[in-house]
């Protein structure tokens, strides 16, 4: 089976993307790519080619599910498990995520010694 190594990880919250940042690369030892918005992680993504995309549902300039929409029309990354991280996480939210294609969605505020497993897990059950 194929290792997740690539996350692409748009979050607008700087505080909350350096804690996921320091958690999924010095306790995952994952590569990040980190974008400010969707549109930032629309531009990067072909070229970065992820294994998995971590998307922030609220941001500016556009955001999570929008992003979402846009990286699906990249013949390359239509198959790509995409996360929403989010504080909106009721049952009929969640629904709706999935919905756009989302693989999960990861609640926020979320345990950073968690996080890489969670991800990992979340992964590994999409592209088995």
């Amino acid at each position: 089976m194929a290792e997740l190594q690539k996350i692409l990880y748009a979050e607008d919250e700087p505080d909350i993307q350096s804690i996921a940042q320091m958690a999924l690369e010095m306790m995952g030892g994952y590569t990040l790519k980190l974008c400010q918005n969707g549109q930032q992680a629309v531009e990067a993504a072909e070229e970065f080619a992820p294994d998995l995309i971590l998307l922030d549902v609220m941001m500016p300039t556009m955001d999570g599910p929008t992003a979402l929409q846009e990286i699906r029309k990249i013949p390359s990354l239509k198959n790509t498990p995409v996360i929403f991280m989010t504080a909106k996480v009721q049952q009929q939210e969640v629904e709706n995520y999935k919905a756009l294609g989302a693989i999960d969605v990861i609640p926020k505020p979320f345990d950073p010694m968690t996080l890489p497993e969670n991800v990992k897990a979340l992964w590994q059950r999409a592209v088995s």
